[in-house]
Formats: C-alpha cells, structure tokens, sequence
C-alpha cells in the first residue's frame, strides 16, 4: 500500500496521530523499531503504546483538574488512546489508572486492523522527504537523533535533562519573599520590582535546609541511565550540597547583592525564582534540579520561608531524555519550520506525560489530515487543555530555558480577578469547555483561493 503520509513512532503519540489520519481517510505508514530486533532500554514488549512507568494517566476530575479536563477534551475528539483506556480502566479512586498489557494490546489490535494504516516494525534513521510525523519519544534511536540534531542545528543526542521545581505564582507569600535583581539590576516587572522572586534564609533555616537535602531520599538512576553526562554540566542540588555545608551559599543560593528590604541586610542564603512562562503564573526555583524523590521535595521545598503554601506545577527531576527546542522550532502546527513537511508529536517535542503526548499525537495528526486534505485547521483555543499545551510547546515557553512541562493552569490564561482557588479551577474548566465547544463550531476551512494570474498594465 502507498502512503499519504508517515508517523515514525509506535508510542502513545504517535498511535493517535496515525490513527486520527486514518480516521480521516489517508494511508498512514505507521514505523515502529520495537520488534524488528530492535528494542530500547525502557521498554519490555513490542506492543504499541507501551506504559513504561506508572500505570495511571492521573487524575480524571474534569471540574478542577487541568489534566482531568484534557481527558475530556480527547474523549470528545474521539481520541483512540483515551477510548482503550476507558476499557481498560482498573480501580484508582479519582484516576485513570489501566490494565497496562490489555490497554497497549489493545491500541496494537486497533492500529494493526485499520485498513489506511500499514504497521511496519523498522527502524528509521533519516528524516523522510515526503509528508511526516516524528513521534519517537525521549528515547529516540542515536541515528535518527542526530538526523535531527543536524537539521535543526541542535545536538539532539541523549542527556540528562535536569528539572527544576515551578511553583504556581499566586501561592507563594510575598510577605515573606521580595522582588529583587542582584545589586538591583533588571528588568522592572509588577509595577516596579525586579526579575526575581526572593526567598531569604536565616543561618539556622539554612542548616536545617541543607541537611535536608543530604538526608533527603533519591530516586536511583537506572542502569540505561548511569553513564550518560549532566546535561551542560547541571549538577542536582543535593550533590552540590555533599561537596560542603557552604558550598549553596556560593552557588544557587547566594544572597551576594540582595538587599532584603524587611531587614536592609543580605540573607545569610537566598532561594530565587524565576518567571517561566509568559503570562508570569508559573516560577521555577533557579538551580533546583534534583533527584529528591517527589514526597521529600513538597516536604523539604515548603520549609523554605515563602514557599510554605506552595502548589507546584512541576517537581524536579534529572533523567534521561531527548527533545527539541520547539519553541524556536516548531511553527503553531507542529512544523518543523526548516522542513515544513515535518511535524514532531509527543515527548520529544517536550511535553511530559502519557495523555500530554496522546494529546499532541492528536493534534499534529488533525493539523496533517487538514493540511493533506488542502484545509486550514486552526489551532484549539488557549483556554482549552489542548490550546493551553499547545501554546506552550509552540511558543509559550522561553526557547533558551524550555524544559518538559506537564498539562497545568498555569499554561492557561488567567483568570481575572481575585477568587478562591476552588473557584478558580472551577472557572478554568468551565471556560476551556466553552472555548472547546465554540472551536468544534469552527471546522477545517478551504483556503482562499489564490489569484496568481498576471497583473495586466493599462495601455496608454
């Protein structure tokens, strides 16, 4: 069978992205490396969508839940993945959790008897010429990275990808922390102060913080893990603070320069962060990668004086991955915009999360049906889960610092005014349904036609 277009790439992603194109009528070649005797380190069985971690696909609450709501949104879009899972679905209170061999038994079973897609175990090794999805994960064969890497202009070979903890804006205690820049310089933000939020330190809280961190449980590297380097030369903090009690204090917790304005004094340590995204309700910790195990961080991140309340977006982390830097990559559809024929799905565009790539799977598989069948589908709007995800891989994030992001509110726009947080996810729901809703109204366009006849000059 011919093609119309290639998904390289068997995972969660890439599974919904062939099957939404077949959905549409086009022959998809779908290539998956897992079973030509070819294997990856993560994985156990050559079945299609494969859980390799956790069984859960987190929360299903689509009231209050940015990720309950984009369960929604891909069921009412007649997602494959979250149709098998629904199936499949095993007790876990308010999530959904899943039999995880049925459910990747059963996605294998449905993509291999679509009559538009052809299921080939190979790998790939070069970036296709024609119409293509890239799909192939964090874990993406060297050949095929490099491929990449050389096309984008970006070494996209394996590295730890170092995570620090982003904390929600609107729950951290200003009257504690400060705005500030060090000696005062940077750019003004809210009215007045500084780059950065500022946490201080007393010598007892700063003691007590970094034994924290020496006693703290880790999360062990894996064996696929253990020899690859730190990712430009990030070291996780609990390291850094084995080398010495002070060793913080002249590294990403030196209060050199920052007057705290309750005292006129400098803090004996200091806790910044930085804005992360755009709208300016998401902060990451500055210089917090870690392998802390995620029950320590919330622990141990919220004895740190105005972060007592913290909600986090994201914890953590340091581990092996590959992705690209989609926001100076990818156009608003998942193009590759040096090779427009191309578009990236699921984790390697630097989503996190198995229904976060289902997600973007779906979507470069709706933007490639249209484009295929000479349609114009716009983008989901930012007040859905969709729209939200979207805006962040695409643009929403700074290029320079991007980092995998899971679905949360604080991709979505705000929500004006002052309200209770109970409300507000409430309101952050309701809004992304009708924003969802209003978007279905809306389907593929055909293009405006083109006059490209030539002008004619007026005879004198």
């Amino acid at each position: 069978m011919t093609h119309d277009i290639h998904v390289i790439g068997g995972g969660l992603a890439g599974s919904e992205a062939a099957w939404q194109l077949a959905e549409a009528g086009l022959k998809v070649r779908l290539s998956e490396m897992r079973g030509s005797g070819e294997g990856t380190p993560a994985h156990q069985t050559d079945g299609l969508a494969e859980l390799v971690c956790s069984n859960s696909f987190r929360s299903d609450d689509a009231e209050s839940n940015a990720v309950g709501l984009l369960h929604q949104e891909l069921r009412t879009l007649g997602s494959l993945i979250m149709r098998q899972a629904d199936i499949h679905r095993v007790p876990a209170g308010s999530a959904l959790a899943v039999d995880r061999d049925n459910f990747s038994n059963s996605v294998t079973e449905a993509i291999d008897q679509h009559p538009n897609i052809t299921l080939v175990r190979e790998r790939v090794d070069a970036l296709p010429a024609g119409p293509t999805i890239i799909a192939t994960g964090p874990l993406t064969a060297a050949s095929l990275a490099a491929g990449i890497g050389a096309e984008t202009g970006r070494e996209a070979l394996a590295f730890f990808d170092a995570l620090a903890p982003i904390v929600h804006r609107d729950s951290i205690d200003m009257d504690t922390a400060w705005f500030a820049s060090r000696w005062d310089k940077g750019a003004d933000v809210e009215g007045g102060g500084k780059d950065y939020i500022n946490c201080p330190m007393d010598k007892d809280q700063y003691l007590a913080f970094h034994q924290g961190l020496v006693d703290g449980e880790k999360t062990p590297f894996k064996d696929w893990e253990k020899d690859t380097p730190y990712f430009d030369g990030c070291m996780p903090i609990e390291v850094m603070a084995e080398r010495g009690v002070d060793t913080l204090r002249y590294g990403p917790m030196k209060p050199v320069g920052l007057d705290n304005p309750k005292t006129g004094r400098w803090p004996h340590a200091v806790v910044q962060l930085r804005q992360d995204n755009a709208q300016g309700t998401l902060w990451n910790i500055v210089g917090f990668q870690t392998k802390l195990k995620h029950a320590d961080q919330v622990r141990l991140f919220r004895t740190i004086p105005g972060l007592e309340n913290a909600e986090f977006a994201r914890l953590g982390g340091l581990h092996r991955n590959t992705f690209i830097r989609s926001p100076e990559l990818l156009d608003e559809t998942l193009r590759l915009k040096s090779r427009p024929n191309i578009r990236f799905a699921g984790q390697i565009t630097g989503c996190e999360g198995y229904i976060e790539s289902c997600g973007i799977g779906m979507l470069a598989g709706l933007f490639a049906a249209a484009e295929l069948t000479g349609k114009t589908l716009t983008p989901p709007p930012y007040a859905t889960a969709l729209g939200a995800l979207l805006g962040h891989i695409t643009g929403g994030a700074e290029a320079e610092t991007y980092q995998p992001m899971n679905v949360n509110f604080g991709l979505f726009p705000p929500i004006p005014g002052r309200t209770k947080k109970t409300d507000r996810k409430k309101m952050y729901t309701d809004r992304g349904r009708a924003a969802l809703a209003e978007w279905l109204n809306s389907p593929p366009q055909q293009p405006e036609p083109v006059d490209n006849s030539p002008e004619l000059t007026p005879s004198p």
